[in-house]
């Protein structure tokens, strides 16, 4: 990048976090994108709707969002030919709202903060991370004070970590001092994700979590350190996990 453009960068960037401050303690919208299909999972509806204790997945996470006092508002992104959410206890609540969604991810996201306030917080999360806890919800909202640019929840890695030639040989031992595992919810003020969000997909560059258009324009999120437990149900085997989990927060 030209570097008089990157010095505009910055100047517009730095202003723009003196505003967020201003306005940090402004409304939380929490955003679901979920107009994926879960194809790697193998069966015949998308993942977000296996059941799990009695209900969807995608139902135990809006639980876990529409009960947390301080998100005012969740707005779900859908697939325009889904027939499974309406049926949802969920899809009634009076703080929830739908959009269509896109066929990326980040296409949904950016649908969701189309109708989001704009001097609001919009907290990420994924549809098949139904495990989330209250406690982590508030690490995440409690962290606006010391990353005003905003923040992700996160794990460090703990495994040696191995880098794969194209034979799918080890190739390399990754250091994975100051490596982590990005989780969500991802929390950021919603009138700079959605600038850098559209820039990012205008731009061509791979956006594959929210943290990643905060990146691409410059900023540097924070991370916070969430529980092992707020798993991503993707496969087969991430379901009986899931209801471990599910149960053991439960007692």
């Amino acid at each position: 990048m030209d570097i008089a453009l990157e010095a505009d960068k910055h100047s517009e960037n730095q202003t723009q976090m003196a505003d967020i401050t201003a306005h940090q303690l402004h409304s939380v919208v929490a955003i679901v994108p979920a107009a994926g299909i879960g194809s790697r999972m193998g069966a015949g509806k998308p993942k977000q709707y296996l059941e799990l204790l009695g209900q969807s997945i995608l139902a135990h996470t809006l639980d876990r969002l529409l009960s947390h006092q301080q998100i005012t508002q969740v707005i779900v992104a859908l697939h325009p030919e889904d027939t499974f959410f309406e049926v949802l206890p969920q899809a009634q609540h009076p703080k929830l709202v739908t959009v269509l969604g896109g066929g990326e991810r980040a296409d949904s996201v950016l649908a969701a903060l189309q109708i989001a306030p704009e001097h609001s917080w919009a907290l990420v999360h994924d549809a098949a991370r139904p495990c989330l806890t209250e406690g982590d919800i508030d690490k995440l909202l409690a962290s606006r004070i010391r990353f005003p640019q905003g923040a992700i929840l996160a794990m460090p890695v703990r495994d040696t970590m191995k880098r794969a030639d194209a034979k799918g040989e080890i190739c390399a031992t990754v250091c994975r001092d100051h490596l982590w595992h990005a989780l969500t919810p991802q929390l950021f003020p919603t009138s700079l994700l959605k600038s850098y969000l559209q820039g990012a997909i205008a731009a061509g560059a791979v956006v594959t979590d929210e943290a990643s258009a905060m990146e691409w324009a410059g900023i540097s999120p924070g991370l916070i350190s969430g529980r092992a437990d707020n798993i991503k149900v993707t496969h087969p085997d991430d379901l009986g996990l899931a209801e471990l989990f599910l149960m053991r927060a439960i007692k």
